[in-house]
């Protein structure tokens, strides 16, 4: 199943290019605040699913290109990122360390946006914010310390995920904390419907111009060590968020830009890019020294 955020909360089923409006059999109050239905819809998915496929049939229907789509899970508890996670990219970067040595950071959920959303760039002269195209996993239930072999039963679903990065040396978090620099979408399609996240195809293109191209099988931690990994270290809740790394061929972005990311199997989310006002500050204020030269 494809669950969506459309059009100032509600929730959708998405079926061909329409979307079939469940909220009321979801139970989703689309002005609460803070918006965490999606995430008591996620914990509680098992239970409600049966009403929401039998309301498919009756259920009002719209055509995709006629609403808004929103970012699917809008308040998790946090999104997980790992840094490095496929060795092309490391050598692109030289980093010497990877996710497996390297471990998690963590991104604040006001940096979440969705697909209808543009990246909205930090005014930093001297920088360039880059791309970073990732598969997310949405976690479906409340785990701690998760054994690798048992990773399937706390992921509820998949998603496209872009992690947005002013490039420099500075603390990871602070360059990846802008508002804008996580969009995920354009909706979460049901683990059911995945059978093998470790061999999907991504690709990133900005501009119709093809800029990374892998497969998850490339991945250093693999998604049951990344599963296993987190919840040791701390309690995984239904709807966090989990970036599985991005592979080689980042890049910078500008203003008028446009991003297309495509996971087989997921979707396909495409995102303006353009120009704020906002975002300098004294730790931007001296360029960063040598400069970093991707290495092929």
């Amino acid at each position: 199943m494809r669950l969506a955020r459309f059009d100032g909360g509600r929730i959708g089923v998405c079926l061909g290019d329409e979307i079939v409006d469940v909220t009321d059999v979801c139970g989703i109050d689309p002005a609460e605040w803070p918006a965490v239905g999606p995430l008591r819809l996620i914990r509680d998915f098992e239970a409600r699913r049966p009403k929401i496929e039998a309301a498919l049939a009756a259920a009002a229907r719209k055509p995709l290109a006629d609403v808004r789509l929103e970012t699917p899970v809008p308040w998790p508890n946090k999104v997980i990122a790992y840094p490095v996670n496929y060795h092309a990219h490391g050598r692109e970067m030289q980093a010497q360390y990877r996710a497996t040595n390297q471990g998690f950071f963590l991104k604040p959920c006001s940096s979440l946006s969705g697909p209808s959303d543009p990246v909205v760039l930090p005014r930093v002269p001297g920088r360039e914010v880059h791309h970073e195209s990732e598969l997310g996993i949405i976690i479906g239930k409340e785990v701690r310390g998760l054994q690798r072999e048992n990773w399937r039963e706390a992921v509820f679903g998949y998603t496209c995920l872009l992690d947005m990065v002013v490039r420099g040396r500075e603390e990871r978090v602070f360059r990846k904390a802008y508002d804008s620099f996580c969009p995920i979408g354009p909706w979460v399609v049901t683990a059911d419907e995945v059978p093998d996240p470790a061999s999907l195809d991504m690709k990133l293109w900005v501009n119709g111009d093809l800029r990374q191209s892998a497969n998850t099988r490339d991945l250093v931690l693999d998604i049951p060590g990344m599963i296993e990994t987190a919840s040791a270290v701390m309690t995984l809740y239904p709807g966090d968020v989990i970036a599985t790394g991005t592979p080689e061929g980042v890049g910078p972005v500008v203003d008028g830009d446009r991003i297309r990311i495509v996971i087989d199997q997921i979707g396909e989310m495409n995102v303006d890019v353009v120009q704020g006002d906002l975002g300098m500050t004294e730790v931007f204020a001296q360029p960063y020294v040598p400069p970093i030269i991707k290495q092929a």
